[in-house]
């Protein structure tokens, strides 16, 4: 008797190297962001999770969609209605 093999619906996760996941930020979220500047947050702290491939990390598009969500600023009509750290 033949088994059919199970078949797991599950979410591809979309995986992009530093270069094109800077490329992905600025065209998405209209945010500057370079390959360097990736490199740079990924050893000091503060950038977009990732993972390693051997030497080559990896950035998934919802990892760097949260990023880039909370690199930007509440809505206003006016500078003024921003928070003083932010002028």
């Amino acid at each position: 008797m033949a088994r059919s093999p199970k078949v797991l619906a599950k979410k591809v996760e979309r995986l992009r190297r530093r270069h094109a996941a800077a490329e992905y930020i600025e065209s998405e979220w209209g945010i500057p962001c370079k390959p360097k500047t990736l490199a740079k947050l990924a050893v000091v702290g503060g950038g977009p999770v990732f993972r390693k491939a051997g030497r080559t990390p990896l950035y998934p598009e919802d990892a760097l969609d949260d990023w880039a969500k909370n690199k930007l600023g509440p809505r206003v009509r006016s500078t003024s209605e921003l928070p003083e750290a932010h002028q």
